[in-house]
């Protein structure tokens, strides 16, 4: 199964992944060229980003990708 396959299973699963999730759960450093993809092939993938502290304590930003489902 390649990266691209295992994150459209994620996101049908859990409905949203980041690059972290991403990271953790296979591997995948390059979520947003998976995304591109994805979106290529026509799949609904919205992009919405969010804001957190790293561990020390500096403001990060982050996408989150979601399917909207057909």
């Amino acid at each position: 199964m390649t990266h691209e396959q295992r994150v459209l299973e994620y996101l049908k699963e859990f409905g949203s992944i980041t690059s972290w999730e991403a990271i953790k759960e296979f591997g995948a450093t390059r979520l947003s060229a998976i995304i591109y993809n994805l979106r290529n092939k026509g799949y609904n993938i919205t992009s919405r980003f969010s804001s957190a502290k790293n561990r020390y304590g500096d403001k990060v930003q982050f996408a989150i990708y979601e399917l909207e489902e057909k």
